[in-house]
């Protein structure tokens, strides 16, 4: 079983910075590729939607509404994938999952919550 662990989080006024990670941990971990890591956001009363994901390869997409704001990385060796956060904007504001992908299974984060206000 993997479980995936996010970090950061939290209030930023607009304009301004936040990072996040998430830690994949397990007992199968050591046998488990994570082909992709990424991260989704659910704002109250939307769909939840892809923000940006890599692949082990270090392939990356972003959603148009983030492209040139955040920047998503990994660590294979760590098993943790990053997501920074420039230029909030109030709109951003949701709660973030970390997701990630092996060739049979798909696991979730708990999510943790960014709020972009002044």
């Amino acid at each position: 079983q993997v479980q995936l662990v996010e970090s950061g989080g939290g209030l930023v006024q607009p304009g301004g910075s936040l990072g996040l990670s998430c830690a994949a941990s397990g007992s199968t971990l050591s046998a488990t590729v994570m082909a992709v890591m990424g991260w989704y956001r659910q704002a109250p009363g939307k769909e939840r939607e892809l923000v940006a994901r890599v692949t082990s390869g270090g392939r990356t997409n972003y959603a148009d509404s983030v492209k040139g704001r955040f920047t998503i990385s990994r660590d294979n060796a760590k098993n943790t994938v990053y997501l920074q956060m420039n230029s909030l904007k109030p709109e951003d504001t949701a709660v973030y999952y970390c997701n990630a992908l092996t060739l049979t299974s798909e696991y979730w984060g708990q999510g943790t919550q960014v709020t972009v206000s002044s």
